[in-house]
């Protein structure tokens, strides 16, 4: 466990998202006092003491995510809600003796806590293999005792402690929280923290004490000023990456004291999801009807026909045949097939079963600029000069410029504005010119120059400037009004979302010091986002199921919807942190369903942003990959992570994507509202056929003078449709099921079971009429009603399933799917049971010809009606056909 930060003032614990208007600001330390909080110095500390502080705050880990124990795993499948339904009707039937029922009963729910168990078990096994430290080895500087001078080494990250000196250069992970000692020409990547895709420039000098920026913009001159503590120059977390220069750093925390780690631990339990919420009404509603059907049924029998508790094991088996026993079973091998469709397909990862079909019902989807709509790098847009028009002798010189920088500051490889002109560059052109010097990238001056030998020219040296527009029109020889003119050009071009780079040349004699003053202003070159190849597509194959996408960012608001625009997304609205702050959240809610863009967003801006979309009736899913991600990839619907996400934020994610591509969001949607779409079918068809089962049960059990069907047979009953009824996970549903996200209502799906219930119930009352004629008296023959009813029960709900999966206008042009060939078999159960040597332990018996032809003119009227009414209900509720 650890001991905390020795320096809480440095890296105080991050707060749960809340509303705070105006952020207030603390005073930050100065480099002396943080050495003498952390009982430090710039030449480390000795072995002792790092072994010390070692058993003292314990190795530097991130906390990391346990996989559950098949225990865990089992109890949490038996919690879901329809789960309990069975088990309640299994405790009653166990009670009364119904030996039968309660065994079959849990033997359902037994498979379907295994099935549940089981896929989460294989995905948690897979993102288990996923997993990785943030980093591996650290350079830390380290004495063998007080007397002895410094000397560096390569440790495991896991032995770092606070005080310890660390090295950083390019490409390496920020493996703690540190302070700066010393820097040269250092920029950071903070995005899986703040969502920037611009490095960040980190000096050693004193901070601003308002927490910004000191230039205010970044080298490309679009703005990136901010507030919060990730903005101190002087400060690096773990979780970040160095992308130029290096740097001597001081470890202020480590492990469970890290912002990192912080980001992980403010996530509570995340709320329910829309799958989880829709089942909760569902079963309620189960519950109910399951609750109240056993006492009816017992209170109208003694009260009408004198019965006493010998009706018991029928009330039972009725409250059974109105519960949907397959249900549990069939949701989790339609998800289970899904999510093993899109593991082995498409590379994706379900982590939480449930979650495929929230991803089918999402309507919104929040992104990330960076990775999602465009790759991490910039390119080249244009080259102007100072008049505004394309002058490609601008991009020589910045190339120029970018190759001798490379070349002669020893640079280990080009920053991302570098290789973007290198790569436009004609690489001729480059070797036209021979290198003399080079000054690279200061952050303080946020521009870098290089001297070149002038071609053709003996003595005369060229130098060439280039960096934010400000800091190079400042060395410019030019009057205030055409100076203004050209920032005012830069500005606007920044204002368009571009990155703006301003270059300049001077002439001077071979052998001087380079001195950037005079010089001559050459143009500007303009760099925007790579666009992801696939996004464009992508984005409307979303656009067509009906997702619709909201960019939330920490970049600057021009860049995103600079971005929005050229991936052809339309821009309704845009929203930047400062105005997202005074907004309260009724006010939110009702902005953000018409907003696009959410700019310069924190944490807690975009844990704001999912839930005031959640609370206008969306169902959101959010794709990130930074710890920054975390709280509002927990808050949403269903989260997603690819695969090189943070270890935290993809361990949290609902779907593990292999890449951050939104294409392998469109499959997942696709196979989402498949399964989806299925699972409502199952429960429309179903829970319509067994509530106008019941009511006529319950209708004839009033009339007759016994009961309309034995226990046993109802039971069978149950066991042939629940049977039947499996092929809905193995089904096809119609295109148009795909093109709209996937919804358990529940009071649509009350209002759709209590009207083709009740056609049902007319049907059942039908046949009854139909046995009274075709026996002459149904009171003569108890086994002959029993089998009437019993034939046309399963008849029926063949028909139901063949209709109702099919749709009004879905019955020509397909091919018989699995519900077809199960309702046939169905259909044949009924039709030869009662006639065959399993008919008479069941108390069945052969029914007469006659009965066969009124009963055939009863289904044909009975499918008219279904038809009709189907149609009718499609009109009117497109989302149910």
């Amino acid at each position: 466990m650890s001991a905390g930060p020795l320096l809480p003032q440095l890296a105080p614990p991050l707060k749960a998202p809340e509303f705070t208007p105006t952020p207030t600001l603390t005073p930050v330390p100065t480099l002396l006092e943080v050495l003498r909080g952390l009982d430090a110095g710039p030449r480390g500390l000795t072995e002792g003491q790092a072994e010390e502080r070692l058993g003292r705050f314990g190795e530097n880990r991130v906390p990391d995510t346990r996989d559950p124990s098949w225990a865990r795993l089992l109890a949490r499948s038996a919690r879901d809600p329809f789960t309990a339904v069975l088990l309640c009707l299994g405790l009653v039937s166990a009670a009364v003796y119904a030996w039968g029922t309660a065994s079959v009963i849990l033997l359902l729910v037994a498979v379907s806590c295994v099935l549940r168990a089981s896929g989460e078990h294989r995905a948690d096994r897979s993102t288990a293999g996923l997993r990785r430290l943030v980093a591996t080895t650290v350079t830390v500087q380290r004495r063998a005792d007080e007397d002895t001078a410094p000397a560096t080494r390569e440790i495991p990250v896991e032995e770092l402690v606070p005080g310890d000196v660390v090295r950083l250069g390019p490409g390496d992970l920020v493996p703690a929280d540190v302070r700066l000692l010393r820097s040269t020409g250092l920029t950071v990547h903070q995005a899986a923290l703040t969502g920037e895709s611009a490095p960040v420039p980190k000096s050693a000098g004193e901070s601003d004490p308002t927490g910004t920026d000191p230039a205010g913009t970044d080298p490309a001159g679009t703005d990136t000023a901010g507030t919060g503590v990730f903005q101190q120059p002087h400060l690096c977390f773990q979780g970040t990456s160095v992308a130029s220069g290096s740097a001597t750093a001081v470890v202020t925390a480590t492990g469970a004291d890290t912002r990192f780690a912080a980001a992980h631990r403010r996530t509570g339990k995340p709320p329910a999801t829309s799958f989880e919420r829709s089942v909760q009404g569902v079963s309620w509603i189960l519950i109910r009807f399951a609750l109240l059907t056993p006492p009816l049924v017992l209170m109208a029998n003694a009260a009408l026909r004198g019965r006493g508790l010998e009706t018991l094991p029928f009330a039972v088996a009725v409250a059974v045949g109105l519960t949907p026993e397959m249900l549990p079973v069939l949701v989790t091998t339609c998800l289970a097939r899904g999510a093993t469709l899109l593991a082995r397909t498409h590379d994706v990862i379900v982590r939480r079963l449930p979650a495929l079909h929230d991803i089918g019902a999402m309507d919104v989807l929040c992104v990330d600029k960076t990775g999602t709509l465009t790759q991490d790098r910039p390119v080249v847009d244009r080259a102007v000069n100072a008049e505004g028009r394309d002058d490609p002798e601008v991009l020589r010189w910045a190339a120029a410029a970018a190759w001798w920088s490379l070349q002669l500051a020893d640079l280990p490889a080009p920053d991302a504005l570098d290789e973007a002109l290198l790569t436009t560059a004609d690489e001729d052109a480059l070797m036209a010119y021979d290198g003399v010097t080079a000054l690279p990238f200061d952050p303080a001056r946020r521009l870098a120059t290089v001297v070149v030998r002038t071609p053709g020219r003996l003595g005369t040296h060229t130098l060439i400037t280039k960096g934010a527009a400000e800091a190079v029109l400042e060395r410019c020889s030019l009057p205030d009004a055409e100076r203004a003119r050209l920032r005012a050009l830069a500005a606007a071009q920044a204002a368009d979302g571009l990155r703006v780079l301003a270059v300049a040349t001077a002439e001077r004699p071979a052998g001087t010091r380079p001195h950037e003053r005079g010089l001559t202003f050459r143009g500007l070159v303009t760099l925007r986002d790579d666009l992801v190849p696939t996004a464009a597509e992508a984005l409307d194959g979303l656009a067509e199921r009906g997702v619709t996408v909201k960019v939330l960012t920490g970049d600057h608001p021009g860049t995103a919807v600079r971005t929005c625009r050229d991936l052809g997304i339309p821009v309704a609205g845009v929203l930047t942190a400062d105005r997202l702050d005074t907004l309260t959240d009724p006010e939110l809610t009702e902005l953000a369903s018409r907003t696009t863009v959410f700019a310069r967003c924190t944490p807690e801006h975009k844990t704001r942003v999912t839930r005031a979309l959640q609370t206008g009736g969306h169902t959101v899913g959010f794709l990130g990959d930074g710890v920054n991600d975390l709280p509002a990839l927990r808050t949403a619907d269903v989260g997603l992570a690819p695969r090189d996400a943070a270890g935290v934020t993809r361990d949290n994610a609902d779907l593990v994507l292999a890449g951050k591509d939104l294409t392998a969001i469109g499959h997942a949607v696709a196979a989402g509202r498949h399964a989806g779409g299925n699972i409502a079918s199952y429960l429309r068809i179903t829970l319509s056929s067994n509530l106008g089962n019941v009511i006529a049960m319950l209708s004839a059990g009033l009339l007759l003078p016994f009961l309309p069907m034995l226990p046993a047979q109802v039971l069978v009953q149950n066991l042939c449709f629940d049977a039947a009824q499996l092929a809905f996970a193995y089904d096809r549903p119609a295109p148009s099921a795909l093109r709209r996200p996937t919804v358990l209502e529940p009071r649509a799906l009350l209002r759709f079971i209590v009207g083709f219930g009740a056609l049902n119930a007319v049907a059942d009352l039908a046949t009854f009429g139909v046995l009274a004629f075709a026996l002459r008296g149904p009171g003569d023959d108890e086994a002959l009603f029993h089998s009437g009813w019993f034939t046309e029960n399963l008849l029926t709900q063949a028909v139901v399933m063949v209709l109702l999966s099919l749709g009004a206008r879905g019955t020509s042009g397909r091919r018989p799917g699995p519900v077809t060939w199960s309702a046939a078999a169905l259909a044949a159960t009924g039709l030869f049971l009662p006639m065959s040597a399993l008919g008479a332990p069941l108390g069945l018996s052969p029914l007469p010809g006659v009965y066969y032809g009124l009963l055939a003119a009863v289904l044909t009227l009975y499918a008219a009606g279904l038809m009709t009414a189907r149609a009718r209900q499609e009109r009117r509720s497109p989302s149910l056909a």
